[in-house]
Order: structure tokens, then sequence, then C-alpha cells
């Protein structure tokens, strides 16, 4: 169950440093409920599909927390806008698995965006060797958030729901 809780820990941080303003170069989405599918290749993880509920604060509390986070543990994070939309390089360390990755993010930041991320991994589980993977988050606008939904809920598979603005939690899933 820890584990499973480190892995969906780790996988919301990805997925909030990749959907979220996570550099100040990228803009902020558009407010309302977002539905985020994630597929993945390489370790074993099922598809997932969640929704998060934001508007430009949360967008930007979320740069505000994940970026010192990703500071610590990444000796390398560059963003770039390009013709198509934006490029981001990173090189991070955690729990003695060092894993370097290559995104692109093309779409908008109003109806939908794509992220598409290979990564390679080194050390801990992933062995001497490592392994590759790669990632593609679908995001697109599903409208206004539902009325029980307040700005940084996120819904995940099987009903698990949080709010972003709950870092310290977040925080407290990673595997150390």
């Amino acid at each position: 169950m820890t584990r499973k809780l480190a892995l969906l820990g780790s996988t919301l941080c990805l997925v909030l440093s990749a959907g979220g303003a996570c550099a100040d170069d990228l803009p902020v989405r558009k407010a309302g409920l977002w539905e985020m599918k994630l597929v993945t290749t390489g370790p074993p993880m099922p598809e997932m599909t969640m929704q998060h509920c934001t508007d430009e604060t949360v967008d930007k509390e979320m740069n505000n927390n994940v970026s010192p986070m990703a500071k610590q543990i990444c000796s390398k994070q560059d963003i770039k806008k390009t013709a198509t939309g934006y490029v981001s390089d990173s090189e991070c360390s955690v729990a003695g698995v060092s894993t370097t990755s290559h995104a692109e993010i093309t779409g908008d930041f109003n109806s939908a965006y794509t992220v598409k991320t290979s990564s390679h991994a080194k050390g801990g589980v992933a062995g001497a060797a490592g392994r590759d993977s790669t990632m593609t988050l679908q995001a697109k606008w599903l409208g206004a958030c539902k009325p029980e939904q307040k700005p940084g809920d996120i819904v995940m598979p099987g009903g698990f729901k949080m709010n972003v603005r709950d870092m310290d939690k977040l925080k407290a899933l990673l595997p150390k």
C-alpha cells in the first residue's frame, strides 16, 4: 500500500509539474475543470485519468510549490518556447534513481494540450542498466468545475481526492 501511494504521489507530482505552470515561461491554464489522461510505457502502470479543478491562482501556487521541490531533486531543468509549443529537458534524482527526461508540450492552455515525455532512469529499482519509458499526458478543458469542487481539487482513479494546496501531504507520499 505504501509503495502504491508513493507511486501515485510521484506520478501526481509529474502530472502537476507537466500540467501546471511549472516554470515562469509556461502559460497559466484556463480556469475550470481539466481532464488529464496519462498513458505510460516502460514500467507497468495502468492508464490513468483524473480531473483537476483549477484557476489562475492555483496554477501560480503550483508553480511556487512544485518549482522549489523540483529544484531540490533536479540538477537541470530547461524549458524553451518552440514554434509549436515548449520543450523541456531535465535531470533529476529521487530515492537513488537518476532520471533524464525530455518533454514536448503542444496545444494551448485554453482547450487542450499534450505533453509527451521520454525518460531514462538508472539506479535504485531501475538497476545499473536502467530502463526507458514514455508518458503521454492529454489534457482537455471540460468546462466549469463541478459545484462541490473548489480550485485545486484533483480526483484520481478510484475516487482518491485531494487538493494540490496540500503540497505537504503530497511530499509525504514521495519516496525518500
